[in-house]
């Protein structure tokens, strides 16, 4: 059965850090794109970021670009995002998420075969 699994989310105070942590079970994420997304109450689901396969390319949202970092371990078949200089707008249920894909990656939900359950981010003072 393939699971994916986040980890790592809390409250945290504006300008704080939070590293999430996906990890997969039953496949090896070395063959999957994989994706972050978040959604907020009351909002659509958004994407946050993405890393291909090899771990070579990444995307990130326009308003998380230069805060988050998206990186894997293959080896340990985990990914994770590092969120800095986190505000109250990032406070949302984020999600992981993969798809088979030898190369590239894509921040749309519609690409993504797989989810994880979410793990809660709150950023408030």
């Amino acid at each position: 059965q393939l699971q994916l699994v986040e980890s790592g989310g809390g409250l945290v105070q504006p300008g704080g850090s939070l590293r999430l942590s996906c990890a997969a079970s039953g496949f090896s994420l070395g063959y999957y794109a994989i994706g972050w997304f978040r959604q907020a109450p009351g909002k659509e689901r958004e994407g946050v970021s993405c890393i291909s396969s090899s771990g070579n390319n990444t995307h990130y949202a326009d308003s998380m670009q230069g805060r988050f970092t998206i990186s894997r371990d293959n080896a340990k078949n985990t990914v994770v995002l590092q969120m800095n200089s986190l505000q109250p707008e990032d406070t949302a249920v984020y999600y992981c998420s993969a798809y088979r894909a030898i190369a590239g990656c894509v921040v749309t939900d519609w690409a993504y075969d797989y989810w994880g359950q979410g793990t809660q981010v709150t950023v408030s003072s």
